[in-house]
């Protein structure tokens, strides 16, 4: 089972994922970050911070990166 790497980025700041996390295939990784992704953005509104600009970037063993979700492209406002 392939493993995937949820790096955060903020801006130019990079929170890297060394331990990553094995799903079958890229699409449950993705879901699995939107979700995540829902989680902290109630933690950073909670918090009084902004949310603007946090993504992951999902990347794969070699490094590369395969997929991103914008925090915000999981908000619903209407």
């Amino acid at each position: 089972m392939p493993k995937y790497y949820f790096h955060i980025r903020n801006g130019d700041e990079l929170e890297v994922d060394d331990i990553g996390t094995d799903f079958a295939s890229l699409e449950l990784a993705v879901g699995d970050a939107k979700l995540a992704a829902r989680e902290m953005i109630a933690e950073l509104l909670m918090a009084g911070e902004v949310v603007d600009g946090q993504q992951f970037e999902i990347a794969d063993t070699g490094g590369d990166v395969l997929a991103t979700v914008p925090f915000q492209s999981v908000l619903r406002l209407h």
